[in-house]
């Protein structure tokens, strides 16, 4: 069963803007929105809860996908096509906008992780969304925000992943937590890094590991640096002295995969 929303005032629609622009609110709430049909189809495959849909009056989506949706509880809202635009973060809305669970998991999910990513000051939506995403197709068991990170749960991150958000763990810890995480697995933690120090990354096992990133402009922390086991650099024999965040880290996570 549906209810209709007309006004822009209406208690979900400010709900929902706020969960969209709000990181603390997102937090505080455990919930996150997303938008379009393929996204929900996502959420719901990967068993996602989700809790409220905004559909466009005049939106064409899977009716299946929507029974699906209020046969796990969701609650169904339809509403003026312009009125979603309200709520949308696109330039061109899909019809359907929803809130559902916050998928940000404790360290301790990743304890049996054989391969993971570690992500230290990475600021860039579009660069984070494409980690979790590539990660996600090379089969990595996780990725680990440290201090620093843009929310993955904001409707651009999630938005890049593709709906792999919905299917990779991630956690979110302080460096310090995060290292002491990994000692007690026993799991090196390399970091991608333009130092003399650093060594090939083909030199070393990655079988078994954990990997770090650090910020787009400045790369990892000196703390970082000195936390980590060793720092890796990718062999290039062309003139580009450095490769963009997400490019480093899917040529880490090919390599990663390669040989397991």
């Amino acid at each position: 069963m549906s209810i209709r929303i007309e006004s822009r005032e209406n208690s979900l629609v400010k709900r929902l803007v706020r969960l969209s622009n709000d990181r603390k609110f997102r937090k505080e709430m455990q919930e996150m929105v997303c938008e379009g049909e393929k996204m929900l189809g996502e959420a719901l495959s990967s068993g996602m809860d989700i809790h409220d849909i905004l559909l466009a009056e005049d939106a064409e989506l899977d009716t299946e996908l929507l029974r699906q949706a209020e046969g796990q509880g969701a609650k169904l809202y339809i509403c003026p096509s312009s009125l979603l635009g309200k709520v949308s973060n696109v330039k061109t809305p899909q019809g359907v906008v929803f809130s559902c669970e916050r998928p940000v998991a404790e360290l301790r999910v990743l304890q049996d992780a054989k391969r993971l990513m570690v992500l230290e000051g990475l600021q860039d939506p579009g660069n984070l969304g494409t980690i979790i995403r590539t990660a996600d197709a090379f089969a990595l068991d996780g990725i680990i925000l440290c201090e620093g990170c843009v929310d993955p749960t904001s409707p651009k991150v999630v938005r890049a992943t593709m709906g792999a958000a919905f299917r990779m763990p991630i956690a979110a810890a302080p460096l310090e937590q995060t290292v002491a995480f990994l000692r007690e697995q026993n799991m090196p933690l390399y970091a991608a890094a333009l130092s003399e120090s650093s060594v090939p990354l083909t030199h070393v096992d990655l079988t078994r590991a954990a990997v770090m990133i650090g910020n787009e402009g400045r790369g990892i922390t000196k703390k970082a640096a000195a936390l980590c086991t060793q720092q890796i650099i990718i062999p290039m024999d062309g003139r580009a002295e450095s490769l963009n965040a997400s490019v480093a880290a899917s040529i880490i996570m090919y390599e990663m995969s390669r040989k397991v």
